[in-house]
């Protein structure tokens, strides 16, 4: 008689799936094209600003030779905008009015996109159709009515216009975060609740960590804004200690590339300077960008 002993087995799991691979990967062909594209449009993007530094590092005479490596080189040309404007001054008074703009707009505009995103009420659907319908508006059509404003309460000759009007709030902006906010899972701010925070405490210490990188997206875009607006401090500012970038290299162009013996290399060399921390930070910060770019689908609301 014999017996049969049952042998255990270990159930085979099943290999993994193999990505398939992309059409440029099978295809090198293709991928050199798409490098050579990306490097033709990198060339024709950087080339202006190379072409600016060039310049700034030229003597008068050679300005507008369109070489990049000129024969004569003429540093001094910096030392001389230093000394001859008050570029420092103007980057100082466009760091603070560019901070508080984009700290303005970046707060009211994600304290109105939360209450769109998460809150339920009555009319919140046409009531944020408004809100992005404002977009349509000119903003030529409200410049005579809000300095009219400004000048009535006496700030109209002042740097408050110039950041304040933010403290409003985006509607660009408002929509952008109220997409973010909706992203986050609603359970988070509900579990916020039932350990007694406030509104206002989910808000600020739930609400706007959860939704960090679009916050720095918009903190950034209005800074840049600030920092290359001309129109505005053009129409509110008149004393000269409180220009900003964009108004002061005006009167940098006014004054040295206007009559018969222009200066261009002087406002090359202040164009330089306004232009570097733009592009320094958004070096640093270029990461968030990336991940502000598509929120994660994680609820709805």
């Amino acid at each position: 008689m014999t017996s049969t002993v049952d042998v255990p087995t270990r159930a085979v799991e099943p290999a993994p799936p193999v990505a398939p691979r992309s059409q440029a990967e099978t295809r090198p062909w293709k991928r050199l094209l798409r490098l050579l594209a990306l490097t033709v449009l990198a060339i024709a993007f950087t080339y202006p600003f190379l072409w600016l530094v060039s310049a700034s590092l030229k003597p008068g005479e050679l300005v507008f030779d369109n070489s990049l490596i000129p024969d004569r080189w003429a540093p001094g040309n910096y030392v001389t905008v230093w000394r001859e404007v008050e570029l420092l001054k103007w980057l100082g008074n466009s760091v603070a009015v560019g901070v508080a703009a984009a700290v303005a707009a970046t707060l009211s505009s994600a304290f109105v996109a939360f209450g769109f995103a998460y809150f339920r009420f009555k009319g919140r659907d046409l009531l944020f159709g408004l809100v992005l319908a404002t977009m349509m508006l000119p903003g030529a059509v409200t410049m005579v009515p809000v300095f009219m404003e400004w000048n009535a309460v006496g700030l109209a000759a002042t740097q408050v216009p110039l950041w304040a009007q933010n403290l409003f709030g985006s509607a660009f902006y408002i929509f952008l975060l109220r997409q973010f906010f909706r992203s986050v899972s609603r359970d988070m701010y509900e579990a916020a609740q039932l350990d007694g925070a406030g509104w206002l405490r989910v808000f600020w210490s739930f609400a706007l960590p959860a939704v960090r990188p679009a916050l720095i997206v918009v903190f950034l875009l209005e800074l840049k804004a600030s920092w290359t607006d001309l129109m505005k401090p053009l129409i509110y500012l008149r004393d000269v200690d409180l220009y900003t970038l964009p108004l002061g290299l005006k009167s940098v162009l006014d004054r040295f590339g206007t009559g018969g013996e222009s200066e261009w290399e002087l406002v090359m060399t202040a164009s330089v300077i306004a232009t570097i921390p733009m592009i320094a930070l958004f070096l640093v910060a270029q990461r968030y960008f990336i991940e502000g770019a598509n929120p994660q689908q994680r609820g709805r609301s």
